[in-house]
């Protein structure tokens, strides 16, 4: 079943990345081929004494759509409030941090398409975790160290800077007092 997933989703990469091909294209071109199939259908049921297509009647729930825009606006506020969090220059260092990810993400986003990356985000979070479960002991090791070598680069980083700047230092202060 996975294995059939990740195929489809890998020809759907494929026929969209490789060959050019356009989302709002295939979907007109798909609803034209089934609109064109079941109007020829239709038509020709008559004429071999067959019955026409059977068109099912869709009704879309309304608490499912209230339901989902409930959640989105949910996520949209939470989102905004970390980012007046983070905007409002009370921790430098989530301010910095945030920053630095944005960036990478940003000169990331420069060497895929969206839908590539959209992929790849695909791929990883599907095959990650079964990845992580296999090596679970190498990766907690390997995050350990990394972390112990991101935190004396921040110790340096703070001395060397953040300590310099006169508004930082106050605040630092004044937290100490």
């Amino acid at each position: 079943m996975s294995g059939s997933i990740v195929a489809g989703v890998t020809v759907i990469w494929l026929l969209f990345e490789w060959i050019g091909y356009h989302l709002l294209t295939f979907v007109c071109h798909a609803l034209i081929l089934t609109l064109a199939i079941l109007f020829l259908w239709s038509n020709f049921a008559s004429f071999v004494n067959k019955s026409p297509p059977k068109f099912p009647e869709i009704l879309l729930p309304e608490e499912l759509f209230v339901r989902v825009a409930l959640s989105l606006r949910y996520e949209l506020n939470q989102a905004f409030i970390t980012f007046r969090e983070v905007a409002s220059g009370k921790d430098l260092k989530n301010f910095l941090m945030v920053i630095a990810v944005l960036w990478v993400l940003s000169i990331v986003g420069g060497w895929f398409t969206f839908l590539t990356l959209f992929y790849l985000a695909f791929l990883m979070l599907y095959t990650l975790p079964v990845l992580y479960e296999k090596h679970e002991d190498q990766v907690d090791t390997f995050a350990e160290k990394a972390l112990i070598e991101i935190n004396k680069q921040y110790a340096v980083f703070d001395e060397k800077v953040l300590q310099k700047l006169p508004k930082y230092a106050m605040n630092k202060n004044k937290k100490l007092h």
